[in-house]
C-alpha cells in the first residue's frame, strides 16, 4: 500500500490495535494485514475459528472464550469492533473510558484500502469466491507487465485454498482486492479505483428493511468508484446502479459477452469477450454454472484496468489474466469437498440464502449427477429463516432427504420475540418440505441432526452440509461417524 509509512507500519492507523470479534473473516484478515505492516496487534473473540486459528503463528496475541477475557491491554491506542459486538462490549467500554478510539471494522477497511488501487467486490451472493478470482486475474496482470511489477492484495470473507489464508499484502502500489460487505452499509466507507457487483437481491432484512433500501445502499456504493474508474455489474443488477455511477461502466450482456464453451460435471469453460478484447477458452476449477458470471467479472474488471493503469494491450492482459484465474482452485466453506466415507461424497457450503442453497443443490446434481442428495441444513438467524421460509422450501426441494438442524442465530433474544419460538420455525420449514413431497425431519442440536443425517444416509450418496453457522465444526464427526461404517472405504480428502 502506499500510504505514509511510520516506522513500517500505516501511519493512518496507531501502532498497537486490539480487535474485537478478531474470530470473524473481516477482523481476522485485517489483523493479518496490519501485522504484516508492523503493527503490534492483539485481539479477544467469544468463540475461536479457522480464522483465528493461524493468527498467534504470526505474533498476534489472541484471547478467546470467557476464560480468555482479560482486561483491555494498557499499550492499546486504537479499538476495532465488528458488526457483531456492541459499543458497550466491555473492551469497548474500557477503551472509551480511557479516551481511546473506537472504531467499527468497516471504518478500519476504508483506512487500510488504498483509494487509488482498491478493487471492490459487492453483491448478495458470490463476493467472497469473485474476490479471490479478481485477486488471480489481478496476479496474471503483474505477470504480464512484467519484471518489477508490483504484486496484488487482497483481504477476502472466505480463505483461499491455495493460499491458506483469508488475507495477503500488496506490494507498495500493487491492486488490493476487497469484498465490499453490503451489511452495516460497510462497503460505503470504501472509495475504490474500481468495483464490480455481482448481483442484488432481498436480504439482511433485518437491517435494510426492504429492497428497494438495499439497492439504494448499492447504488451510493457505486457512486463511490472514482469517475476515471470501472465499475463492472452482473447480468441481474438493477439498471438503477448504472445511472447512479460517475464511472465507465460494463454489463454482462451488454459490453461483455460470455460465450459458453462446454461442461464436465459442474465444471465450466467459456470466453468472454469485452470491448476490443477476448479472453481464450477459460476452464474454471471451481464448480457451478453461477461462477461463470462471478468469473467473468473478474477477468473484465481487473482487463480493464490493466489498459487504464498499465496502458496493457486488451488481448495480452485478457490471455494473461484468463491463465492465472484458471489456478484458483477455490474457497474454504464454498462447495469445499470434506471427504469420501462409507461411498458418500461429502460437501460443505456457506450457502445461507436461498438463492445459494438452491444453486449448490443445482451444482451437486451436475457434478454427481447418478447420485441422490440428501442435506443437512443449519438456517442462519431467525429473522432469515422467517422471512424466507417460502423461498427455503423452494431451494430445498431439489435434494432427496434434508435435516434440519436448530437455527444458529447470535440474536435470538430478539428474533423470537419478534417471530416465534425457533424451534417452530424449524417444525414449520421441515413440514412444508414434507408436504412439497421431499423427505425432511428437524433434527434438532448440531449432534443429534447429525446422528439423524447418517442413520438414513445410503452409501453411494452426496450429503450436503448447508449453512453459515458453526454447522462446518461437524466435519470430522460426519466422516468419522461414516468411516466406522466401512473403514476401509473411509478416506479423508487433502
Amino acid at each position: 500500500m502506499n500510504e505514509a509509512m511510520r516506522g513500517g507500519h500505516l501511519a493512518a492507523i496507531p501502532r498497537r490495535v486490539h480487535l474485537v470479534g478478531i474470530g470473524g473473516a473481516g477482523c481476522s484478515g485485517a489483523a493479518r494485514l496490519l501485522r504484516r505492516r508492523g503493527h503490534a496487534v492483539s485481539g479477544y473473540d467469544r468463540d475461536g475459528s479457522s480464522f483465528s486459528a493461524g493468527l498467534g503463528e504470526l505474533g498476534i496475541d489472541v484471547h478467546i472464550g470467557e476464560e480468555g477475557r482479560t482486561p483491555l491491554p494498557a499499550e492499546v491506542e486504537l479499538v476495532v469492533r465488528s458488526a457483531a459486538v456492541p459499543l458497550e462490549d466491555e473492551h469497548c467500554a474500557q477503551a472509551l473510558a480511557r479516551g481511546v478510539s473506537v472504531l467499527k471494522y468497516g471504518e478500519l477497511l476504508g483506512q487500510l484500502c488504498p483509494a487509488d488501487r482498491t478493487l471492490a467486490v459487492a453483491g448478495t451472493h458470490g463476493k467472497t469466491t469473485t474476490s479471490w478470482l479478481l485477486y488471480h486475474a489481478l496476479c496474471g496482470v503483474a505477470d504480464a507487465v512484467g519484471r518489477g511489477a508490483p504484486r496484488p492484495g487482497a483481504l477476502v470473507g472466505g480463505t483461499d485454498r491455495g493460499l491458506g489464508a483469508n488475507a495477503h499484502s500488496p506490494d507498495d502500489g500493487g491492486w488490493f482486492a476487497v469484498e465490499a460487505c453490503e451489511y452495516d452499509r460497510t462497503f460505503l466507507g470504501l472509495r475504490p479505483a474500481g468495483a464490480l457487483v455481482t448481483n442484488i437481491e432481498a436480504d439482511h432484512l433485518d437491517y435494510y428493511r426492504s429492497l428497494e433500501n438495499i439497492e439504494k445502499a448499492f447504488a451510493r456504493f457505486g457512486d463511490k468508484v472514482a469517475p476515471e474508474g470501472l465499475l463492472v455489474l452482473g447480468s441481474e443488477v438493477p439498471e438503477s446502479i448504472d445511472a447512479a455511477v460517475r464511472c465507465a461502466v460494463w454489463r454482462i450482456g451488454r459490453e461483455l459477452k460470455i460465450d459458453l464453451m462446454g461442461e464436465e460435471r459442474g465444471y465450466f469453460r467459456f470466453r468472454l469477450c469485452g470491448p476490443g478484447w477476448a479472453t481464450p477458452v477459460v476452464s474454471l476449477g471451481v464448480p457451478g454454472a453461477f461462477n461463470v458470471e462471478n468469473a467473468a467479472c473478474a477477468l473484465a474488471l481487473a482487463v480493464g484496468h490493466a489498459a487504464r493503469v498499465w496502458h496493457l494491450e486488451g488481448e495480452l492482459a485478457a490471455a494473461a489474466a484468463a491463465t492465472s484465474l484458471e489456478r484458483f482452485i477455490g474457497t474454504e466453506r464454498r462447495f469445499e469437498g470434506w471427504g469420501i466415507a462409507d461411498g458418500v461424497e461429502v460437501v460443505h457450503d456457506y450457502a445461507h440464502h436461498p438463492t445459494e442453497v438452491r444453486v449448490t443443490i443445482e451444482t451437486a446434481r451436475r457434478a454427481f449427477s447418478t447420485r441422490p442428495v440428501h442435506v443437512l441444513f443449519q438456517p442462519h438467524q431467525y429473522s432469515r429463516t422467517a422471512r424466507f421460509l417460502g423461498e427455503f422450501v423452494e431451494s430445498l426441494r431439489g435434494a432427496d432427504r434434508v435435516v434440519v438442524a436448530d437455527i444458529y442465530g447470535a440474536r435470538a433474544h430478539i428474533d423470537e420475540a419478534a417471530y416465534g419460538p425457533a424451534g417452530d420455525l424449524v417444525a414449520e420449514l421441515s413440514g412444508r418440505l414434507r408436504r412439497a413431497g421431499v423427505a425432511s425431519v428437524s433434527g434438532g442440536d448440531l449432534t443429534s441432526s447429525v446422528e439423524e443425517t447418517l442413520r438414513h444416509l445410503p452409501s453411494a450418496s452426496v450429503l450436503l452440509v448447508l449453512g453459515a453457522g458453526d454447522v462446518d465444526q461437524t466435519r470430522e464427526r460426519i466422516i468419522d461417524q461414516l468411516a466406522l461404517r466401512s473403514p476401509a472405504a473411509g478416506r479423508a480428502l487433502p
